[in-house]
């Protein structure tokens, strides 16, 4: 499958595009290669870009005030990766976003993605539902960082991403969930004698 066709398939999730709507909203994106542990975005720098993952791994993260990674999620193969905060706002971001894998993004600016609202206020629509399913799975997030134990957490992580997973090194996975990668390999150990 194409980069565009990963795209085309993403957004029939969320509306309707006849082809003629789709040539004209891909007009306004353009493809980026990223090499393994090369930044898409790092802390400090504006946001240029929202970016859509057609191959590889990133992860988003900021640096604690000790520089510790807190990664905040993942993005694989058909995911969005964005310092929202940064893109909208035009500020310096906060977040970091490196590549784990030599990876493919396609990205769209600020300027074209709101032109796309003007000419194709559907695609307004399709960011306002993506948007809103976003906040709800931070919102869970939230909630189960808060409220359950790391073993809950990762037998959920696992659960919920069985490919991604295998993709990570315990660091990166430890840090996901907020504990160390010490402490992730006594999970894994309790959870394997079971």
């Amino acid at each position: 499958m194409t980069d565009f066709e990963l795209l085309r398939k993403n957004i029939a999730q969320y509306i309707p595009i006849t082809d003629t709507e789709f040539e004209q909203f891909t007009a306004h994106f353009h493809l980026k290669k990223i090499k393994k542990k090369e930044f898409l975005l790092r802390e400090g720098d504006i946001c240029k870009y929202e970016a859509f993952v057609t191959k590889g791994c990133f992860r988003i993260y900021y640096s604690n005030e000790n520089g510790d990674a807190q990664i905040l999620y993942f993005a694989t193969e058909t995911w969005w990766a964005t310092d929202i905060d940064s893109f909208i706002n035009q500020r310096p971001s906060t977040l970091n976003i490196e590549a784990l894998e030599d990876s493919e993004v396609l990205v769209i600016s600020k300027l074209h993605k709101d032109a796309l609202y003007e000419t194709l206020p559907k695609v307004e629509k399709m960011f306002r539902i993506m948007n809103q399913k976003s906040l709800v799975t931070f919102q869970r997030r939230v909630i189960s960082s808060l409220g359950k134990t790391a073993d809950k957490r990762y037998l959920e992580f696992i659960e919920k991403y069985p490919e991604l997973e295998q993709r990570l090194n315990q660091q990166q996975l430890a840090a996901y969930l907020g504990i160390s990668h010490e402490f992730l390999s006594k999970i894994r150990k309790k959870l394997s004698s079971r």
